[in-house]
């Protein structure tokens, strides 16, 4: 009898000695772990400096796509102070005044590349020594063909559907409806012959400008 409860007792401390002793053994791995992840954290500055460097890579390209529109909906001013441009010629030279009268000759009418980039008409006065204080948009009223200028008839005439223009660019047979554009002819400060927009009345027919 003594042999059976010394034999209990002795089968029964290892149960839980042993119970206890596989719970510390898993505890402490598991508080390691934790405190090594703690450690992986980066301090404030380092997120702070983390977050200035995402900003820049999503920024930089977004400010060049918008940037890219923006210059070409609103395109930098290609010279001529008070609204004006600098006249081109066909090889995209500004256009010397003293040069093209010289050049050109009395009476002559003349292509440049005018406000908006469009062809327009210088003209040289009939004495051959200035140009008039106008130029003459060339695009016909009707469909936008290119006018050209008729010297022995001495009028434009359009070539796609026969509207006619006097020497002034005033539509005298249609089916254009209305004259030619004008635009203010001036001289540069470096003889440059500069294009302004004509904004009063339209001196042909006595009524405000239609292309306003």
């Amino acid at each position: 009898m003594a042999a059976f409860v010394g034999s209990s007792g002795f089968m029964g401390k290892p149960v839980v000695a042993k119970s206890q002793v596989c719970a510390s053994k898993r505890a402490a791995p598991i508080k390691m772990t934790a405190a090594g992840e703690a450690d992986m954290v980066p301090d404030m500055n380092k997120r702070n400096i983390m977050n200035v460097f995402l900003a820049g890579a999503v920024t930089v390209p977004f400010g060049a796509v918008v940037g890219g529109w923006l210059y070409f909906l609103y395109p930098p001013s290609k010279g001529g102070a008070g609204g004006g441009v600098i006249a081109k010629d066909a090889l995209g030279n500004n256009v010397l005044k003293a040069d093209w009268i010289k050049t050109q000759g009395k009476g002559a009418r003349k292509l440049v590349q005018g406000l908006k980039g469009d062809a327009t008409y210088l003209i040289v006065n009939e004495a051959g020594d200035d140009l008039d204080s106008y130029g003459l948009n060339a695009v016909c009223t009707h469909l936008g063909c290119v006018v050209p200028w008729n010297a022995a008839e001495k009028k434009f005439k359009c070539p796609c559907h026969g509207s006619q223009y006097d020497r002034t660019g005033k539509v005298v047979r249609g089916p254009a409806p209305l004259s030619l554009a004008l635009a203010h002819v001036e001289e540069g400060a470096s003889g440059e012959v500069v294009l302004k927009p004509w904004t009063e009345t339209d001196f042909r027919t006595n009524l405000p400008p239609w292309w306003k």
